[in-house]
């Protein structure tokens, strides 16, 4: 049986004049069009926006939780088959070809890109968080803030920082790579899909994934943005001191970043992102990212001299191999909501008929048993101590749920809205790697050092607030301000200025550079996978991105919870569904092509036709 050419004749109308010259009619004005009815919507129904973003996420997570969790194991697992198998040697270009750019600026540029305002903002505050609260503090197995919470809390604060978030860059990136650099068509989203499409992959079909990308990237870039502002303010803040840039609900309250001072950051950095965006991926990404590779050895070096180095490598050491042995089950382990049947039906028979009393606070992933019992009132609170513990113990399904759909579930989604972005990024800049070194050098090496970053600098927190020296300050922080809350508690006076200056200067780098090179990806996408696009259109996009953080900011502050986050996080993950679908599709895509080209070496193919998708 004689074996097909690939399709490759990839031909994405464009504008031939005008404004759009070079760009895609349909993706461009699709994507404007639902970024600007999403901006008016925020600006002008603002409560509503948030309520509504809120009511679809959870509807969604109900029934796609497990969808998400089963997914992102299963590329994680594809991918480590690939770097194994032989196809692993086969180079992402031409026979021979040397790779665009050196170790250093290839390591940092994606560092930089996939994961440094994340590393910023949660280096503390990921493993202080999940100290509280993982599936084995809900569950009840162990006690929270507790030592013997540590283990699990950098078990998840691995799986959400470590071969799974980069699994899901690299699924994109490698797709893309694959068909740019060895079928020689446009680096764009719908090209991944081409075994699957064929020659629809040129009409609506094709406009309709690109789109799907463009939007993930969007709202991807926001969550990014937002929680970078905000880390960015609080730096702002512990230096200057300027009240504006705060708010406190009350004298005791934690001060936190206002909207004000939230739209204030966001102005200054994306006018800086812009600028650097115009440079384009050969200076302005490329510098930036270089600075933020030496800046962030900074401050390591810094936790490495005066934080809790030993306590840190121990964790690092024994974290490791715990995430190692628990990896498949962290990989599949989806939990489903507990309907209020099951929960009736699990309790005493003194308890079954208080069921719709109990269930809210047994299944509370964020309270506790304490927490549980203090807030039952009347009949519920007269029960036996034992029936209320059984209650609890029959909400841990729900628990459990709640907890991954909140905790894992919005890493996954943010991670894969982000994926558009930074998978295009990889593939851009990693011309002439196989598809090994691009695995082993994408996923490998970035988890490890992810993980170093998490330990020293996270461990370091945690240790303060086990041996007392902390006194509960770091964890009564904010999430953007634990960083410098433990800066605080390690170094002082001019050193401590310094150093947190240099924070400063670090997070503005990592934001510019997750911006421009959003700003960049986008362009891209839209006009059909040319890497050098028009200064005005990355302006413009530019100004889209800051309308859209500002306008849900604006609207989560407003929600009935006034996190100014919540309607980012929601937009986002809604959005990131269909491009999980997207996802699924292109390892099957990759597959695909992968063995039928294997096929077509063996029978010594020449070279591809227009012919249909094989």
């Amino acid at each position: 049986m004689s074996i097909k050419e690939p399709f490759t004749d990839l031909d994405i109308s464009k504008a031939d004049g005008g404004f759009y010259h070079g760009y895609s009619l349909p993706i461009a004005l699709i994507s404007k069009g639902l970024m600007v009815a999403l901006v008016l919507w925020a600006l002008i129904w603002p409560v509503s926006a948030g309520s509504t973003l809120d009511g679809w996420n959870w509807s969604l997570l109900g029934v796609f939780n497990s969808f998400y969790i089963i997914a992102v194991g299963a590329f994680a697992f594809f991918l480590f088959a690939l770097a194994i198998l032989p196809i692993g040697k086969r180079r992402l270009g031409r026979d021979g070809e040397a790779p665009e750019f050196s170790n250093f600026s290839w390591f940092s540029m994606m560092f930089g890109a996939g994961l440094g305002v994340g590393l910023m903002v949660f280096a503390t505050a990921e493993p202080l968080g999940l100290w509280g609260s993982n599936p084995e503090t809900v569950s009840g197995a162990v006690a929270g803030n507790s030592a013997e919470a540590l283990q699990s809390a950098y078990r998840y604060t691995f799986l959400h920082y470590g071969i799974h978030a980069w699994a899901i860059y690299v699924i994109t990136g490698l797709s893309l790579a694959y068909y740019a650099y060895t079928r020689d068509m446009p680096l764009t989203i719908r090209s991944a899909l081409t075994p699957l499409l064929g020659k629809t992959a040129n009409g609506p079909i094709g406009h309709v994934v690109d789109v799907l990308g463009v939007v993930a990237t969007i709202l991807g870039v926001s969550v990014t943005i937002g929680f970078g502002v905000s880390q960015f303010v609080d730096g702002v803040y512990a230096v200057t001191g300027m009240d504006w840039l705060m708010k406190a609900t009350d004298a005791d309250a934690v001060p936190t970043p206002s909207t004000v001072g939230l739209i204030s950051g966001l102005v200054l950095i994306m006018f800086m992102s812009i600028l650097s965006a115009v440079s384009g991926v050969g200076r302005g990404i490329k510098y930036l990212s270089n600075l933020n590779l030496v800046l962030s050895l900074i401050l390591l070096l810094t936790f490495v001299i005066f934080g809790s180095l030993m306590f840190a490598m121990t964790t690092y050491g024994t974290a490791l191999v715990d995430y190692i042995i628990h990896f498949f089950g962290l990989s599949f382990n989806a939990y489903s909501p507990l309907s209020a049947d099951a929960f009736s039906a699990a309790l005493p028979a003194e308890a079954a008929p208080l069921a719709d009393t109990l269930m809210g606070g047994a299944t509370n992933a964020w309270g506790s048993f304490d927490g549980f019992v203090a807030g039952l009132e009347g009949d519920a609170a007269a029960l036996p101590p034992e029936t209320l513990a059984a209650a609890y113990e029959a909400g841990t399904q729900g628990r459990q749920f709640g907890w991954q759909s909140g905790w894992t579930t919005f890493y996954w989604a943010w991670w894969i809205a982000f994926s558009p972005f930074v998978g295009l990024f990889l593939a851009r800049i990693s011309r002439g790697r196989t598809i090994r070194e691009f695995i082993l050098g994408c996923v490998i090496a970035p988890s490890l050092v992810c993980f170093a970053w998490m330990t020293i600098l996270g461990a370091t927190a945690i240790d303060l607030e086990l041996t007392g020296g902390a006194n509960g300050e770091i964890l009564a922080a904010s999430n953007t301000n634990k960083l410098f809350v433990t800066l605080g508690q390690m170094i002082s006076g001019g050193f401590l200025t310094a150093i947190t200056i240099m924070c400063v200067v670090l997070i503005m780098t990592f934001l510019v550079t997750s911006a421009d090179s959003g700003i960049l990806v986008m362009n891209t996408i839209m006009s059909g996978g040319e890497q050098e696009t028009g200064i005005k259109h990355r302006i413009i996009w530019g100004i889209i991105l800051t309308l859209v953080i500002g306008s849900l900011l604006i609207a989560g502050g407003l929600s009935t919870t006034g996190n100014p986050f919540d309607a980012l996080q929601d937009a986002m993950i809604i959005g990131a569904l269909p491009f999980t679908i997207v996802m699924v599709l292109m390892v099957i895509a990759l597959i695909k092509a992968m063995y039928n080209d294997g096929r077509r070496e063996k029978a010594g193919a020449s070279a591809p036709a227009t012919t249909p998708a094989e």
